[in-house]
């Protein structure tokens, strides 16, 4: 009790305590992959190493030097783990990560958000689909509400798949379901998926919408959805809200049971909407798109709030042609897919 009254008396030893603190939870995040309530210590990783870093220069010239030297390489260790950390950070464009449009394949969009389900702006939303005018939508927090308000976009978005409950996903569609199949509902509106026809060619796309991680409902949703998500046909798309950094064992779990490559980190997706919108760089990148097979990403970007805590991410993707697939064809689906959204966008 008097080792613990005089540490506090003392800043430095307060300071050490507190460094310490920050290793032990750096460290336990890296361990992420062996244990759910260690991995819950990873979605924080930026923030532990940005501040253990910060710490550790200011003991450097204290008699803790030693002890800041190698937090401070802990840290720098951390932040190197993190996919894309450049353009996480804001040091190079999420571009740097994609591969480069092809032009003479069509480009299709995908608008990602999670709406809030008591989002106080909804027609911020609507604003943003009529602007955008993605061919696909994934959305999280789809309550019976929002459902009312997404029938004015029907003729734009005929087609529209709705798992609803509080936290429900949906998947909006310019584009018609493949023939022969039909959308399906998965662990309470926790995945929502659907295959659709684009020019010809079939692609699942699914929405996911993950709880909050250990000792909340994460662990188990994904051990429930492990086996619709394995059976994701071999070319899909998922966007959704995972509630989980892209380092985390989380989502390195969701991408390996659907056989999915989670595309490069557009940055913080999320903030307590109790903050200023300024402090949006302190967030969480906890909103993500996955894709698989002929699936090829071009761009992603972040877009304008829209009344919700989640920013909407728009992302530009083309169907690989297949070996088989003629020139001309690829050319005839380009004219057909820039006829649709010319329709589209007279309709809407």
């Amino acid at each position: 009790m008097n080792l613990v009254r005089t540490t506090l008396r003392s800043p430095l030893k307060l300071a050490l305590l507190a460094l310490l603190g920050l290793a032990a939870m750096l460290a336990a995040g890296l361990a992420g992959r062996w244990s759910p309530w260690l991995d819950a210590f990873s979605h924080f990783r930026v923030h532990f190493a940005v501040a253990a870093a910060l710490l550790s220069l200011a003991l450097l010239a204290t008699r803790f030097r030693l002890v800041a030297a190698s937090v401070l390489v802990l840290a720098i260790a951390c932040l190197s783990t993190v996919p894309g950390a450049r353009a996480w950070l804001g040091l190079s464009p999420v571009q740097a990560g994609l591969e480069p449009r092809a032009e003479d394949q069509p480009i299709y969009r995908l608008l990602q958000l999670n709406l809030r389900f008591n989002n106080p702006t909804p027609e911020k939303v609507l604003s943003l689909i009529g602007r955008t005018r993605p061919d696909i939508i994934t959305l999280q927090e789809a309550t019976p509400e929002w459902r009312a308000r997404f029938q004015s976009l029907a003729h734009a978005y005929p087609h529209q798949i709705y798992c609803e409950s509080i936290f429900g996903s949906a998947i909006l569609s310019r584009r018609p379901l493949a023939e022969g199949t039909w959308a399906q509902c998965h662990t309470f509106g926790t995945l929502a998926t659907a295959t659709v026809d684009f020019g010809g060619r079939s692609v699942d796309v699914a929405s996911i919408h993950m709880g909050w991680p250990w000792p909340r409902q994460q662990t188990w949703q994904i051990r429930a959805i492990s086996k619709p998500l394995a059976a994701l046909a071999d070319t899909a798309i998922m966007g959704g809200d995972c509630n989980a950094a892209p380092w985390s064992a989380a989502v390195s779990h969701i991408a390996r049971h659907g056989g999915l490559t989670v595309m490069p980190s557009v940055g913080p997706t999320w903030l307590w909407r109790r903050l200023p919108d300024a402090l949006r760089f302190a967030g969480l990148p906890i909103d993500h798109v996955f894709s698989k097979g002929d699936v090829v990403v071009h761009s992603a970007s972040k877009m304008a709030p829209a009344g919700s805590d989640h920013l909407p991410i728009l992302v530009e993707f083309s169907l690989r042609p297949r070996p088989s697939e003629p020139l001309e064809n690829a050319e005839t689906a380009t004219a057909a897919a820039e006829t649709t959204a010319a329709a589209g966008a007279t309709g809407g």
